[in-house]
């Protein structure tokens, strides 16, 4: 089965999943409280490594789905050749799924492969993913795009995680039309997170907000700026959210733990 079958089918499934007897009964909603944030592979406005700062951070917004730009795999001396991923999964005892859009051979022979990209954290139950490196242009970095399918309480939700090119303009529309392309035929709740390293009058974002709406406007209150920390002039970070989803709070937490802020936001899901 192609993968995008396998998510169709296990979406169904999860959908099947709904007793005769529970069918035609009101259906009560989920409260999905959500999270996005470029790390910075753990350095802080400070400069200074300190991975937990950031587990701090994600566990006071109280989000069971998380979304995270810039982390490390065994990358490098700048996070301590620690494997990042796995270390946020267990300091806060989540389920995750890692990307690796950069995926480079070790320093030295026998050592683990050098990893950069996204991760998803979920407090839920991750019944499949799959990650799609999107258009890359001659000396940039290359980027993707990490679906997961949660099973939230038996509801399928689809969370994707990105981070698009800070280099230019077409590279960065040529990705977002990809993950159009990729997504916009979801049948469950959908929701898009990442650094989009585009404003939201950008042809980048009004492409997106076609298909799915951006949070912050119905529920954030101000102007909802992420970058650069400390004093951010930029509203970069995003979720965007299909129609399933009813976003009930949107915020941006104060943290030091990174160049970006985090946002946070919560939805209500039946």
């Amino acid at each position: 089965m192609r993968r995008s079958g396998m998510f169709a089918a296990l979406a169904g499934c999860l959908l099947l999943a709904v007793s005769p007897l529970t069918a035609h009964a009101k259906v009560e909603a989920t409260t999905v409280k959500t999270l996005t944030f470029n790390i910075h592979h753990g350095a802080g406005v400070d400069g200074r490594l300190d991975l937990e700062r950031v587990a701090k951070t994600i566990e006071a917004s109280g989000a069971a789905v998380v979304g995270l730009q810039e982390v490390d795999k065994f990358f490098d001396a700048r996070s301590n050749w620690v494997d990042q991923p796995a270390w946020l999964a267990a300091r806060l005892q989540m389920n995750y799924v890692f990307a690796a859009n950069l995926d480079w051979d070790p320093a030295e022979p026998g050592k683990p492969r050098r990893q950069y990209g996204t991760l998803v954290l979920s407090k839920y139950p991750i019944v499949d993913s799959r990650n799609t490196l999107l258009p890359l242009h001659a000396g940039s970095e290359q980027r993707g795009l990490l679906e997961t399918l949660l099973d939230v309480n038996g509801t399928p939700l689809r969370f994707a995680d990105t981070h698009l090119t800070t280099i230019n303009d077409g590279e960065r529309i040529e990705q977002v039309n990809a993950i159009v392309a990729l997504m916009k035929d979801a049948p469950e709740a959908t929701l898009l997170v990442g650094d989009l390293n585009a404003v939201p009058t950008s042809a980048e974002v009004k492409t997106l907000t076609t298909h799915w709406t951006d949070t912050w406007p119905q529920k954030g209150f101000g102007l909802g700026l992420t970058s650069p920390v400390p004093l951010p002039t930029k509203r970069i970070d995003y979720h965007l959210h299909s129609s399933q989803l009813v976003p009930t709070a949107a915020s941006v937490p104060v943290s030091f733990a990174s160049d970006h802020l985090p946002v946070a936001a919560t939805y209500s899901l039946s």
